[in-house]
């Protein structure tokens, strides 16, 4: 996650329209906690090297909010929900995704636009790229900050430790969202307002197993060096084992996978699923790596 400065926003796609090579998939980013659409030094970053590498691409990036700082205090406060819902609002009236686009979420944008996937199946969604998204979510973590955001992260910290699964805490804060601590496996299966539900912990929704399944691949990428993210392993969809936090199992041991909730045990078998390990901690990776490694995902 990147600090945030005050840069005019990005206008994206300008290029879409000249000649044969705007056939490319489009993609479209979402941004992780504490950082905005447009930052030059992280999403503006990113969408100038797919822009530079797949001439003519249409890349949309997420912007939650009327300006940059509306979106990056969205990050922080605007229920999930509420994101996806405004999210699949903006996909569904862009005309240069109707006929489907690749997907690329940073941290907890990775999760989110999983989230786009199972709920949101028009325009589709073809392949998700999740860079560091925590898939079964984070417990303890919060050792770091983005940017200049370290008085929120601190009143977050202990906001969580006082009740992370009360209902005004779920509402309105959105890492409260995704907390999943193994010690309160219960308190977080009926108190979860976001990721209880897309992880299929109370009941089993056969829409968002069939989305899901739709797509052609889903790539996690885990940062092996994470210091941000506890445990590293959510990166994979793999969790501590339930009442505890010491010790961790793989996605294919977790319930999740054995019961096959949300069709990734099946996807897993055709193929569908990519698990990536780059070097570094959170969100650090190096351009040439982008370049070899997520780039033959969106051509």
């Amino acid at each position: 996650v990147m600090p945030v400065f005050p840069v005019l926003p990005v206008l994206l796609g300008l290029c879409m329209c000249l000649g044969p090579a705007a056939a490319a998939t489009p993609l479209v980013i979402w941004h992780g906690m504490g950082d905005s659409c447009c930052n030059p030094l992280s999403m503006g970053y990113v969408q100038k090297l797919v822009e530079k590498k797949i001439p003519g691409i249409y890349v949309l990036s997420l912007k939650i909010g009327s300006t940059l700082i509306q979106d990056m205090e969205n990050s922080f406060f605007m229920n999930v929900n509420d994101q996806v819902r405004e999210v699949c609002s903006q996909l569904a009236v862009d005309p240069q995704l109707r006929g489907g686009y690749n997907a690329m979420g940073f941290s907890q944008g990775g999760q989110f636009l999983r989230a786009v996937a199972q709920r949101c199946p028009s325009p589709p969604m073809l392949n998700l790229i999740s860079v560091g998204g925590q898939h079964q979510g984070r417990v303890y973590g919060f050792p770091r900050c983005p940017g200049e955001s370290s008085h929120i992260c601190d009143w977050i910290r202990k906001t969580l430790d006082l009740g992370a699964y009360t209902q005004a805490v779920q509402e309105h804060l959105v890492q409260a969202e995704y907390w999943h601590d193994p010690l309160k496996e219960e308190d977080y299966r009926k108190n979860s307002i976001f990721l209880a539900d897309i992880n299929q912990e109370r009941g089993i929704n056969e829409t968002y197993k069939k989305n899901l399944m739709a797509l052609k691949k889903f790539v996690m990428v885990k940062f092996l060096n994470d210091t941000m993210v506890d445990p590293p392993i959510s990166e994979w969809f793999g969790f501590y084992k339930s009442g505890q936090a010491k010790e961790t199992v793989p996605l294919q041991e977790t319930s999740l996978y054995k019961e096959d909730r949300l069709g990734l045990q099946e996807m897993d078998k055709a193929g569908k699923l990519v698990f990536l390990g780059v070097k570094g901690d959170h969100l650090h990776f190096s351009e040439e790596w982008f370049d070899t490694t997520l780039l033959p995902f969106l051509q």
